[in-house]
């Protein structure tokens, strides 16, 4: 037998007095549930402080309410007890915290596994927070006990709507679950629910959501959604009128209803059910012929069946659309059996035996009994109800809302085919295709868009599409859209980032959207042309840019300079022509090789542009050579500025690999008008300025001048006329002897080419032999040297002048090319000198350009007994670093380093080190330029080898030197 007790609690003392008049103490098993729609938790605290100290053994759970059922009355804000008083059914409660568990369905395990033995016949449960998933924890319920009745909901909160707490004994939670569990194999247990929602309208999408948070629905603010649909008023009746209608929440297998617990800023809500993005909503409204039917149904065939209390779980919103009739079903309740409970945000029901839902919006209650056969007599009516006026009108509307959805429903299936015809085409195009609104959000996407950009509709359905170009693009793409609206297609390009960062490029089309004559958006077409383009690009690329360093070539520069002159002539403005050359570059390439010459010259190329003003033109015109033009601004103080910041930019440090490397540079600039009229002629005398800054030393910038020029000419000259000296005889070689340092005797000479023209009378070697490299004839003139001076000297030794050398100096072109050593041994061999007489002097840089050449050549001269020096040693790259490797005869101390010899100067130190490396690595040392007596004594005392210079003797034609070693030999006989 159960007893039913219900009383509304006013303070703590009336609670006592209450509980002892009816002597609850004594009954063995007591559950107490407590329902409080007041304002504060206060009366939830001062019942859980009496139960503990009247009823210490009473199961106790509750939650605060929406609503209170007392007697099978409807109250609201006030605290409601209901003691159940059990003679055979044991009563266990317990409080389970959300942050407790990993997820929903493991608290609902754990609910489970801790309450419900063999023999448990029902469980209530009470959540609070929106922050769990109440489904999750059904589940995870019905996963441990699928044989259980399980009733319950959501606790709710008239006032505000958000702020529920659940209690189980003397523990509180603002998020998590109370739970009660009847145990007794003789219980019987009925659980029943009432609930008929019907859709109407269109379905929405949750495109942003957070737990039980909606931030957008079809990208919209959900406030902007119920204000199209249901109007401003029932809006600014939220949350209270949320309930009049609610949401369909689609699920995994049938819908929820949800409705509107509190209204978030910026248009956002908060729902009493966790929702996901994706998921479908649609509006949902009451049938209530069907709700009237199905519940007097329901009550008519539970007075057929004993029953001794029904714990009522009844949605806010039946207070509201079905008022009267819910007064009618609890009194009907009540007449049966004792009748208690609440109104919450979710109700708990099962269908026909199978899990419990949360279904939201229904009338749900749990019948239980003891064993008691008797059924309670009911009046005479009981079950019938007259529909008040107002009831006839909601029928009404919802007969006709119901009508409206089958017309609809007729009309959208003569739009399939039509529907059918359009996606065919749209999702099948190869080419992508979207379509916006009148303001330019997306309204649609089909595969090839998602393809193109990875983006699902999700992502951008509702969403303008200016959002997802460069914003450097928006103004372009803003006109385009407008010109499309009013009516005129549109073509153009558009490069356009995808979701996973890559950027193509796209041909765009625009076409108008119009329904019933007035423009409704736009549908754009496009196809990606990146690959197109590219091949243009790379076509482009190598017929107008240098493929090393990405600058404009000769042929684009050219364009650029005849476009730019034609401009500054038609307005009337300077321009200026500069043409940049890296000094002694060839040293990097010949000392690092090519590769990383191409290395050094990026750097350099990327520093001056990277200083370059508006209105300049930068190519690379060849080699090591660079122009640039400047269209803007050209006077002479503002070139001479500019200049300065490049030669800066250039002589800063360059690296590669471990190395640092200073550089300079040379510019010549020309100016327009005053330096000439045509592109031609300013490139030229650009080019004449730069080669002037260069003979200076570099590291300046020269203005042409017109006496430049006339040097020019005279260069031009030079080399008509070197290219006919030899055919003409006009090369002659004079021999600078060569002196034993610690004998005095000269042991050979180093041969010295002179050129006499018979215009131009004698030419320095420092003006036709870097003309004579320039032009390539320095082979054909190393040639000559070799073999004139070879045959020289074997006919002084046939003369018995003794056993003479000849030092010839190897240019870095002979000693590169191919076969140098069978053409040094075919003029031995013509000559006749033997190959210990033959000296090659080689410079540092001919050797660095090809270190593992120059050693297997310098090896094989050397098996074929010829000897090689280093001439000049000490000026050019890596000295030290590179000698150890050059199997080498000799080293000759740069004239630089002889100048300044003398006793206290620092260059002692350099020699002394040079001469003592030397003879570490077993080779001979001479001193060049030996000009005084002291530079010899000093060179005596460092023990340095040989030496030769104007002091000892300077270049002797061949009589002469043969005259000076007859003197030499008549004093030594005497």
């Amino acid at each position: 037998m159960i007893l039913t007790l219900s009383c509304r609690y006013i303070h703590k003392s009336r609670l006592i007095q209450y509980i002892q008049e009816n002597a609850i103490g004594e009954y063995p098993n007591v559950l107490v549930q407590v329902f409080s729609g007041t304002e504060d938790c206060r009366d939830i605290y001062e019942i859980q402080e009496t139960m503990t100290e009247h009823l210490p053994s009473a199961a106790m759970i509750g939650c605060t309410s929406a609503g209170e059922i007392y007697n099978g009355k409807m109250l609201e804000g006030e605290t409601v007890i209901t003691f159940s008083l059990f003679k055979e059914t044991q009563v266990k409660t317990g409080l389970f915290k959300s942050g407790d568990y990993r997820n929903p369905f493991e608290m609902g395990r754990s609910i489970a596994s801790a309450l419900a033995s063999y023999d448990a016949k029902a469980l209530i449960l009470f959540s609070a927070g929106f922050d769990h998933d109440m489904q999750a924890v059904l589940d995870g319920v019905y996963d441990i006990r699928p044989d259980i009745a399980v009733a319950g909901g959501a606790a709710g909160n008239y006032r505000n709507m958000a702020e529920t707490v659940v209690f189980a004994g003397g523990e509180t939670s603002g998020r998590g679950v109370s739970a009660a569990v009847l145990q007794n194999e003789g219980l019987i247990v009925e659980a029943g629910s009432n609930y008929k929602w019907q859709e109407i309208g269109k379905s929405f999408k949750v495109t942003k959501a957070r737990q039980n948070q909606i931030f957008s629905i079809d990208d919209k603010k959900p406030l902007q959604i119920l204000k199209q649909y249901l109007g401003e008023e029932l809006v600014r009746g939220l949350p209270a009128s949320g309930i009049e209608f609610p949401f369909l929440l689609e699920g995994d297998e049938e819908k929820a209803s949800i409705f509107i617990t509190k209204v978030l800023e910026n248009g956002a809500v908060e729902v009493n059910r966790p929702v996901k993005e994706g998921q479908k909503l649609t509006f949902a409204y009451q049938n209530i012929d069907e709700i009237i039917e199905a519940s007097v149904k329901d009550l008519r065939n539970l007075a057929r069946k004993p029953a001794e209390a029904f714990f009522v779980y009844a949605c806010l919103a039946r207070k509201g659309f079905l008022l009267d009739f819910t007064h009618k079903e609890l009194s009907w309740l009540q007449e049966i059996a004792p009748a208690s409970g609440l109104f919450t945000y979710g109700e708990i029901a099962a269908k026909d035996d199978g899990p419990p839902k949360m279904v939201g919006h229904a009338f749900t209650y749990l019948s239980i009994r003891e064993g008691v056969q008797h059924v309670k007599k009911v009046r005479k009516g009981f079950g019938e109800y007259a529909k008040p006026k107002h009831f006839r009108t909601l029928s009404a509307l919802t007969h006709l809302m119901h009508a409206s959805k089958d017309d609809i429903k007729m009309l959208n299936n003569s739009l399939s085919v039509s529907e059918q015809y359009y996606r065919s085409l749209f999702d099948n195009n190869a080419d992508f295709v979207y379509s916006t609104d009148m303001q330019g959000n997306f309204t649609s996407i089909n595969p090839a868009f998602k393809r193109n950009f990875g983006f699902n509709e999700k992502e951008v359905i509702g969403k303008p599409a200016l959002r997802f170009i460069d914003s450097r693009d928006v103004a372009r793409v803003r006109r385009h859209f407008y010109r499309t609206v009013n009516g005129k297609e549109q073509y153009y390009n558009l490069e356009i980032q995808s979701k996973n960062g890559a950027r193509n490029l796209y041909e765009l089309k625009n076409i108008p959207i119009t329904v019933e004559g007035e423009p409704a958006g736009i549908y754009c077409i496009g196809r990606n042309i990146t690959e197109q383009k590219r091949i243009e690009q790379e076509m482009t690329q190598l017929a107008y840019y240098d493929k090393d360093t990405g600058l404009p070539n000769r042929l684009k520069f050219m364009e650029e300079l005849d476009d730019l002159l034609q401009k500054a002539k038609k307005k009337k403005r300077p321009l200026a022509v500069l043409f940049m050359d890296i000094d002694r570059f060839k040293l990097i390439n010949d000392s690092l090789g090519h590769y990383a010459g191409d290395q050094i010259l990026r750097q350099i190329a990327g520093r001056i542009e990277a200083i370059l003003p508006p209105g300049s033109f930068f190519g690379r015109f060849s080699g090591d050579k660079f122009t640039l033009i400047l269209a803007k601004e050209a006077d002479s103080s503002r070139v001479t500025k500019l200049s300065n910041h490049i030669l800066q930019a250039i002589s800063s440090p360059v690296y590669y690999g471990e190395q640092e490397f200073f550089i300079t540079g040379s510019i010549g600039a020309s100016l327009y008008p005053g330096d000439g009229y045509e592109k031609e002629t300013l490139m030229k005398n650009a080019d004449i300025a730069m080669n002037r800054s260069k003979h200076q030393g570099g590291n300046r910038l020269t203005y042409y001048s017109t006496e430049m020029n006339e040097q020019t000419l005279l260069k031009l000259e030079l080399e008509s006329y070197l290219r006919k000296a030899l055919q003409k005889k006009e090369f002659f070689l004079c021999y600078q002897p060569l002196t034993n340092l610690e004998t005095g005797a000269i042991y050979g000479s180093e041969a010295l080419i002179r050129w006499n023209h018979p215009k131009l009378g004698l030419v320095s070697p420092g003006d036709f032999i870097p003309l004579a490299e320039e032009t390539g004839l320095i082979n054909e003139i190393g040639h000559w040297v070799l073999q004139t001076a070879c045959r020289q000297t074997k006919e002084w030794h046939n003369k018995g002048l003794g056993s003479l050398t000849v030092s010839v100096n190897v240019s870095v072109h002979q000693f590169q090319q191919p076969g140098f050593v069978h053409k040094v041994l075919q003029v031995l061999k013509e000559t006749m000198l033997e190959p210990q007489f033959l000296v090659l002097e080689l410079t540092e840089s001919s050797m660095l350009r090809n270190m593992e050449n120059s050693i297997l050549v310098i090896q094989e001269l050397q098996r074929n007994g010829i000897r090689v020096a280093i001439d000049d040693f000490g000026t050019g790259y890596s000295s030290l670093s590179y000698l150890k490797h050059l199997p080498i005869d000799a080293l000759k101390i740069d004239r630089s380093f002889i100048d300044n010899l003398r006793s206290g100067s620092p260059d002692i130190a350099i020699v002394n080190a040079i001469i003592t490396m030397g003879l570490g690595l077993h080779v001979k040392v001479v001193a060049e330029g030996v000009e005084t007596a002291e530079q010899m004594r000093l060179l005596k005392d460092l023990k340095c080898h040989f030496a030769q210079g104007f002091f000892i003797h300077r270049p002797l034609g061949a009589e002469q030197f043969e005259e000076e070693l007859g003197k030499k030999a008549a004093l030594n006989q005497t």
